[in-house]
């Protein structure tokens, strides 16, 4: 059951609880509950919106690859305190951070390298990767709940 309402808030995360009820055949207040508890055990972690970043002028995703030379942990907290950076992640091969950015344009990404990225202490080495083209966002929390779905125990 926590699968399925999971699914419905994937799909549609301002779904009412009467209408999740209504579908999964359950009383609006044992909705509440369930996603309560969902809430409570980190499962649910919070309600986004989904923004078009290049209707706001910042249409240019880049990813940047970090060469780090000493303390990844400071580095990796200097790069995820630059807004424009999305999200970073610690990854295993030549480089050593992987960020998702998103600039205005190039003039942005250049500007950001020089005066934010680069004076980072410990950063050896960058290489930057521009999107040239994005696939539209998938429903990929939707269709790993349904995975998940198939084998659960019945």
């Amino acid at each position: 059951m926590d699968v399925a309402l999971l699914e419905l808030l994937a799909a549609d995360a301002r779904v009412s609880q009467r209408a999740l009820a209504r579908h999964l055949h359950m009383s609006p207040p044992a909705i509440g509950e369930r996603i309560a508890r969902l809430e409570r055990a980190g499962v649910i972690r919070g309600y986004r919106v989904d923004i078009d970043w290049a209707a706001l002028g910042y249409g240019t995703g880049v990813y940047l690859a970090v060469s780090a030379s000493s303390d990844r942990g400071a580095i990796l907290e200097a790069m995820h305190a630059i807004p424009e950076v999305e999200g970073i992640g610690v990854v295993t091969g030549s480089m050593d951070l992987l960020a998702r950015v998103r600039v205005r344009d190039h003039e942005h990404l250049r500007q950001l390298l020089f005066e934010r990225v680069w004076t980072i202490g410990g950063v050896e080495r960058t290489e930057t990767f521009l999107c040239l083209a994005e696939m539209p966002a998938k429903d990929f929390a939707g269709e790993l709940l349904a995975t998940l779905e198939e084998h659960l125990p019945q």
